[in-house]
């Protein structure tokens, strides 16, 4: 689209506290855009894209596992199941005030792994920073038999839905 990006992190915004499970489409997108304000307070007058993932298994959400433990349990919580990975996208410019949000949900299919596998994977340290601890771009495409929805989302994120914000900001130019 012909945009040059300056990638500004972290986020000054406490994620956790965007976590609610009644509410977590809502919650997500709200989470992006408050990442993106965080950035946008310190830069006006930039146009600032802001995104969060989750992982939600039946009502919970799934965030970025604190160590290994909790990355195994994720894991092990997620084999042979289905869940959902949501993505919220925020697209922020102060100075003309200006704010869209979207959201998008893909369903990953995961086969079934041994604990040994399980273990073996979070010993590479690819759960870092991830949501549900895995990187389907990463060795985790492995634990995938499926997706109904955008591979994008689950990597982090969704293009369609961030070119779909960047074409309501050039709307609101015309």
């Amino acid at each position: 689209m012909g945009f040059t990006f300056e990638t500004i992190a972290p986020a000054r915004i406490d994620e956790a506290a965007y976590m609610d499970v009644g509410y977590f489409a809502t919650s997500i997108r709200n989470c992006a855009k408050a990442k993106a304000l965080s950035v946008a307070d310190r830069r006006p007058e930039a146009l600032v894209l802001g995104a969060d993932t989750v992982v939600v298994q039946g009502r919970k959400i799934l965030g970025k596992p604190a160590n290994r433990d909790e990355a195994c349990a994720m894991l092990t919580a997620l084999v042979n199941s289905r869940h959902r990975v949501y993505t919220g996208v925020a697209l922020v410019c102060k100075g003309s005030a200006f704010s869209a949000t979207a959201l998008a949900c893909t369903d990953v299919f995961f086969n079934d792994r041994t604990v040994d596998e399980i273990e073996a994977y979070v010993r590479l340290g690819e759960y870092h920073d991830k949501a549900g601890a895995y990187a389907i771009q990463g060795r985790a495409m492995t634990f995938v038999e499926k997706i109904n929805g955008c591979y994008y989302n689950v990597v982090g994120l969704p293009v369609s839905k961030t070119i779909g914000v960047f074409t309501k900001y050039i709307r609101s130019l015309e």
